[in-house]
């Protein structure tokens, strides 16, 4: 039988280890060898015996050395492949695993696959986008570096005091690669990022501190003298806007979903840069000021000195003026640019002076004073509430690679799918194959390949343009409609999915006891989705079909038993002659194989030959399978789900790239979960709900708005220490709203000017930098304000005016080269951009809009706070 064949070869290949023994002063160990060492041991093992004479293997069967039955087809351009896929080691550099991968990949294609008349081809590099996005923020690094230097030129018109704060950028970049190589983190594209955010942060403090030197010299302090009381006025509030905008990454860094990975090599990044900056503020520019600054100053003094002399000779010898030359006007003999210069020094002036003497009105007046704060903080939360778009998770990236997943009606053979998928390969000729027989369109396809796995299948495609990818996705929809009774979707592969399935999808798990209830709750949520979600790509795991061609067989056990036959020997019998069945292991070259017992394949050609199947007995008789079982042709589920130990049935969602995860979520929450709950139909044991990519962003999203709460509580409680008051940095605190009003405003224009941009968790990130970023410019205004009321007694609506006055050219200064050392990473388009330009938009927008409002807003305020406290305490400060 065939039991006694599958127990023979089982018993006869085995190794057995039997002891070891001491025969005087040695050690024997003793082991019995069985294992079978070729064909050969297979063919000739004895099965039993029969009237005294062995029965081999070899009597009754065929032993070789053969392929198992293939379970997945794959192709390459129409072409029968062998796929292989490399995945490095979790904590490995990609880019090194794949340029050891290339160099194997040459090193078999020259030697050993050549001999073979074999190629290996790579068909998807993950490295060439990440090499790109390297290469795009390096490049965004080095023209914000450029723009934030030249707009110090524009403020200071001294290339010697510009170099001077321009030192911070490089000590301040290179002193970061030490550090993220000090904490453990990888310099890759969000770090680079961060790092490029911080370029023009870090010239803030060097800013401040040598416009405050300057200022003193102005007053005619010596180089030293000014350098350090220069240093020394501003040091407080130097470093509270450095603590401050490190204080914000406190609780981002421990944020433990899957965005905070990348959260912690922003915040790294950033924290180090402006703290090294902080460092180079307070020691390296002073010094430098004191030192080379001064120098160059003396210098221009003195040849200003001997053109004076020079003037005061001709101005004692005028010489005879033409008649031209007295009707000239003065500045008239400029080029256009000294006279854009000028321009722009009167209208700085004049801006400057505008500012500070509008807040000494406003300031005298408690009408204007609460009319201005009700105004701009009114106006920027309605702002903010208005712009405020829906949130979606991370961005989708512009990988160049189109995925498209086929789910084929039950019952398809792997030949017809390998049919099926060369018809695909053929329609899409015209975009890959370069012959003057078929029509030439575009995008060009680089790498086209299709796998046929037993109850799915799969295609990739990339194109010669890794900037064209996305236009595949349609093309590739369009061909695959054409395939009757498929399920299929294509789509863009995602920079953080965690599988070639995954990406941003909502799953609508439905699950309960019942599988036919289930398929009828997934159909019509899978309707539903399709209909109030255009566009959507909608496929059920599993199959809603239950129509899976199965042919169940039943065993007699009365009349089995009767002959000797229990319900193991028929199923070992049906499994060897219809599909092989393992019965042991044999060693080849080194591996472990499976040696399979099979019938001959004419055994089973149609489904009417199983009643037929020949099963014999232990004694010998030979009786047909329909005779011991009841041999039905039914319908079954190819695959049955489980969460949570429950039958389940999961409708995936993909929406379109125009509708954002939210409203997506909304839509199938409101009117497709709501309403079949609210009807009852489901009952006590069944249960649906939204997971996977819409589950992570709920999470995520609570996540970081408890950290902007914690964020807000950081920072006003690190100013009030700094301050050593509540109540002062309870005025700079009001500067947040202006900056969030700020930050959707600059997320709508990039939508609308540049390219859409949701609202995802990174650009989301935005907003908590924007905490310790826009409050440092209140810093200054409150910080100057106390020092003229401390230390030189001026009165409080002059200190308000002066401290305006003079804080307000740093203030545009850092913030210009703030934003213009970020713009790069907005408007600039490429591979990784859409990581970072939602959140540079967020930034950027804040920045500039509260810099502008945080010079009304706040002197109203502090003014406000500085009555009340001095009618409560009869204290000003």
């Amino acid at each position: 039988t065939i039991a006694e064949v599958a127990t023979a070869l089982s018993r006869e290949n085995e190794n057995i280890s039997a002891g070891d023994f001491d025969e005087g002063k040695r050690q024997f160990i003793a082991r019995t060898v069985g294992q079978y060492q070729s064909p050969n041991d297979v063919a000739n093992v004895v099965i039993k015996y029969i009237n005294g004479a062995p029965i081999y293997v070899h009597d009754i069967a065929e032993v070789r050395l053969d392929y198992a039955k293939p379970s997945a087809t794959v192709s390459e351009k129409g072409r029968p492949t062998i796929a292989v896929n490399a995945k490095r080691q979790t904590g490995a550099n990609v880019l090194q695993v794949m340029t050891g991968v290339r160099a194997a990949i040459t090193e078999m294609n020259a030697g050993l696959l050549k001999e073979r008349g074999l190629r290996l081809r790579q068909v998807y590099d993950e490295t060439e986008y990440i090499e790109s996005a390297i290469n795009l923020v390096r490049q965004n690094l080095f023209v914000g570096g450029t723009l934030a230097v030249l707009v110090l030129i524009l403020f200071l018109r001294s290339i010697n005091s510009t170099l001077i704060i321009a030192t911070a950028i490089p000590i301040s970049v290179v002193g970061t690669f030490l550090m993220m190589t000090f904490f453990g983190r990888n310099m890759n594209v969000i770090s680079l990022a961060g790092l490029a955010f911080a370029v023009g942060m870090v010239l803030d403090a060097a800013i401040v501190v040598l416009e405050n030197i300057d200022r003193h010299r102005g007053l005619g302090e010596g180089r030293v003298e000014a350098a350090y009381k220069g240093t020394t006025e501003v040091w407080g509030a130097v470093l509270a806007s450095t603590l401050t905008t490190m204080a914000v990454f406190v609780p981002v860094v421990y944020v433990q979903e899957e965005a905070g990975q990348l959260f912690k090599d922003i915040a790294i990044a950033i924290s180090c840069a402006v703290a090294l900056s902080l460092i180079v503020s307070i020691t390296v520019i002073p010094t430098f000021s004191a030192k080379i600054l001064g120098f160059f100053r003396e210098r221009r003094k003195a040849k200003l000195a001997a053109k004076h002399e020079k003037l005061s000779g001709v101005l004692a010898n005028p010489a005879p003026q033409s008649e031209d030359a007295k009707s000239s006007k003065p500045g008239s003999g400029l080029s256009p640019f000294k006279k854009s210069i000028r321009f722009l020094d009167r209208f700085s002036h004049n801006f400057t002076e505008g500012v500070a003497n509008f807040n000494y009105r406003v300031t005298g007046s408690v009408p204007a004073r609460v009319a201005v704060v009700v105004a701009l903080t009114g106006f920027s939360l309605a702002m903010a509430l208005w712009l405020s778009p829906p949130s979606e998770y991370l961005p989708e990236g512009n990988r160049n690679f189109v995925f498209s997943l086929l789910l084929p009606p039950p019952g398809y053979n792997l030949e017809e799918l390998d049919k099926i998928g060369n018809t695909i390969v053929k329609e899409l000729e015209p975009y890959w194959k370069d012959d003057a027989s078929v029509e030439y369109r575009e995008p060009r396809i680089r790498n086209l390949f299709y796998v046929a796995l037993g109850r799915i299948m799969f295609a990739g495609a990339s194109t010669q343009d890794p900037l064209k990818a996305r236009d595949l996705v349609p093309i590739f929809k369009k061909e695959l409609r054409k395939i009757p009774g498929f399920y299929a979707t294509s789509y863009q592969s995602s920079l953080f999915g965690r599988g070639i399935t995954s990406g941003r999808t909502i799953d609508v798990d439905i699950s309960g006891p019942d599988l036919t209830r289930l398929i009828q709750f997934g159909g019509r949520v899978f309707g539903q989705a399709m209909q109030l979600l255009p566009g959507s790509q909608v496929r059920p795991i599993p199959s809603l079909d239950l129509g899976n061609p199965e042919i169940q067989i039943t065993p007699d056990r009365v009349r089995a038993a009767s002959l000797g036959l229990a319900a193991r020997d028929i199923g070992q019998v049906v499994d060897t002659l219809l599909d092989g069945r393992k019965v042991s292991d044999y060693q080849h070259d080194g591996k472990e194989i499976d040696l399979t017992l099979m019938g001959i394949s004419s055994a089973t050609k149609q489904t009417q030959d199983f009643e037929n199947l020949l099963l014999r007995t232990s004694n010998g008789r030979l009786v047909t399978l329909g005779s011991v079982a009841d041999v039905r042709w039914v319908s079954g589920p190819t695959q049955i789900n489980h969460i949570e130990r429950q039958r389940a049935i999961t409708i995936q969602v993909r929406p379109p790239r125009e509708t954002p995860l939210e409203t997506a979520m909304q839509t199938l929450e409101n009117k497709v979960i709501g309403p079949l709950k609210k009807s009852g139909e489901l009952g006590g044991l069944y249960n649906i709900n939204l997971a996977g990519t819409a589950d992570d962003l709920v999470v995520t999203r609570k996540a970081l708005q408890w950290n902007f709460v914690l964020a807000l509580a950081i920072t006003y409680l690190l100013m009030a220490a700094l301050f050593a008051s509540f109540l002062y940095p309870l005025v700079i605190m009001f500067s947040v709203p202006l900056a969030a009003a700020g930050g959707f405003a600059g997320l709508w224009l990039v939508s609308n000017l540049i390219e859409y941009q949701s609202l995802d968790v990174l650009t989301m990130l935005g907003f908590i930098i924007l905490i310790g970023t826009v409050v440092n410019n209140a810093i200054l205004i409150v910080h100057q304000s106390l020092n003229h009321m401390r230390h030189e007694g001026m009165e409080r609506r002059e200190a308000i005016r002066e401290a305006v006055r003079n804080r307000i050219r740093p203030i545009f200064m850092s913030t210009t080269t703030s934003v213009f050392g970020m713009l790069p990473l907005v408007l600039f388009r490429g591979a990784g951009s859409e990581l970072y330009r939602g959140l540079g938009s967020v930034v950027v927008g804040g920045l500039a809009l509260s810099t502008i409002f945080t010079l009304f807003l706040i002197p109203a305020l502090f003014s406000l706070v500085l009555d009340a406290r001095y009618k409560l305490t009869g204290k000003i400060i």
